[in-house]
């Protein structure tokens, strides 16, 4: 039996090293989505309200695309879906309620921290179920609103809110019934609708690009009323298709529709 050659066993050695290490790249992506929801709270805490929110808007980017940027370099590491779900409960959990105490909901006083405190709590156990349902849950449908979308309504309406010159203080009330509205929806069973059967690798109709960038443009016009409306939108979508799924008699649940295994583990 012939020997394996030295530098055969030292272009071993630095391959096994590799496959336990860590992969760089999708992890900035989360590193830098992380940072976003940090940053986000430093700005709250100096009265920038409208940088926080911009700052939350880009983790939700960046978040969109740590999971992508993974599955097409073949860097899927179950290090890297724990490091996701973390930066997310910071991003996209403690961030907003904080945010939001900050800005409005300390005026209500206990019951400020009490609606804060509800949509930080949802948004862990929204995490956590995402993490250990992922075999279980139909791969078109979120069980419940995603993190990053709960964070984008209760962000967009304080952006909104903000750039209008309306006080805080006039807005508490509303503040408070949606970080409600948009915590207990996060652990809700209503279906949202997760754009995950959209391939970014197959070809499409030259009115999807189209649309996409129409979509764009009008984001353009006015961010804080364009962006705060399309989360809107989609925060309620998932009643909707509630609604039309119990009216037509067909199961209302997500759980067990599809075993097949998600493609990414972003947007929780």
């Amino acid at each position: 039996m012939a020997m394996p050659d030295s530098e055969d066993l030292n272009d071993e050695q630095p391959r096994s090293r590799l496959r336990k290490g860590i992969y760089v790249l999708p992890n900035l992506f989360t590193l830098a989505a992380l940072f976003g929801g940090f940053y986000a709270i430093v700005m709250a805490m100096n009265n920038r309200f409208e940088a926080s929110a911009i700052a939350i808007f880009c983790s939700i980017v960046l978040d969109s695309l740590d999971g992508r940027v993974a599955r097409m370099t073949n860097t899927q590491t179950e290090f890297g879906a724990q490091m996701d779900s973390l930066a997310d409960m910071v991003s996209f959990g403690a961030a907003p309620a904080l945010i939001t105490y900050e800005w409005a909901l300390k005026d209500l006083g206990r019951w400020g921290w009490f609606a804060a405190f509800v949509y930080c709590a949802c948004a862990a156990l929204r995490l956590a179920r995402f993490n250990v349902n992922t075999t279980a849950v139909d791969k078109r449908f979120f069980q419940g609103l995603p993190s990053p979308a709960a964070a984008a309504l209760v962000m967009g309406f304080i952006w909104l809110m903000t750039d209008l010159d309306f006080a805080p203080s006039d807005n508490r009330w509303l503040m408070f019934v949606l970080c409600l509205y948009a915590g207990l929806t996060m652990v809700s069973n209503v279906p949202f609708y997760s754009f995950k059967d959209f391939q970014m690798r197959k070809s499409v109709p030259f009115a999807v690009i189209v649309s996409i960038a129409l979509v764009i443009a009008l984001i353009n016009i006015h961010p804080p009323t364009v962006l705060f409306s399309l989360f809107l939108f989609y925060g309620t979508s998932g009643y909707v298709v509630y609604a039309w799924r119990k009216y037509k008699g067909l199961p209302t649940s997500v759980i067990s529709t599809s075993t097949d295994e998600p493609d990414e583990k972003g947007l929780h």
